[in-house]
């Protein structure tokens, strides 16, 4: 997918950032190619235009989508492994495709396992870092403020807690 300046995008590590340009470089006295100049934040990203490596990013996930996933995060929770590392391994691999719908899936069911137990501290690490990857793509595509944003995936969430529970 080409992307254009001014792009709100997702990466999978970054979370939330924007297209500043696209530049010409040489890097690592390799021959000259075209990155996306990408802000996350405070941090700026190079990614090659040429090669699987822009494939990482994604759009921003459009608001007319958003009613889809706000009834995703309410919906019963999928059981996740309870091998602690064969959990980490699907769900790795889930988030290897990168998509909004697999993060509100892994941020609804690891939620719900902590509902149940205390979750290892992979599971909370995790869970904290796909959760925050969760909210900021939310008030970016919503145009919240983050506070806000964190409180309609909170609310949604404990209504599903209220659905697992009953």
């Amino acid at each position: 997918m080409d992307f254009r300046t001014g792009d709100e995008v997702v990466h999978p590590n970054y979370g939330v950032g924007n297209i500043m340009r696209v530049e010409e470089r040489q890097l690592a006295e390799a021959k000259t190619r075209l990155y996306y100049v990408l802000a996350f934040g405070k941090t700026t990203v190079w990614l090659p235009v040429d090669t699987g490596a822009a494939s990482t990013l994604r759009l921003v996930t459009a608001p007319c989508d958003l009613d889809h996933y706000r009834t995703l995060l309410k919906s019963r929770p999928v059981e996740l492994n309870s091998d602690y590392k064969k959990r980490r391994l699907d769900i790795n691999e889930q988030l290897a495709h990168g998509s909004f719908q697999v993060i509100c899936e892994i941020v609804r069911d690891l939620t719900a396992l902590s509902w149940r137990r205390t979750l290892t501290g992979i599971d909370a690490s995790l869970l904290s870092k796909v959760r925050t990857n969760l909210w900021e793509e939310w008030a970016a595509s919503t145009g919240q403020p983050l506070p806000e944003a964190i409180q309609e995936v909170t609310t949604l969430l404990q209504a599903g807690e209220q659905t697992y529970k009953s």
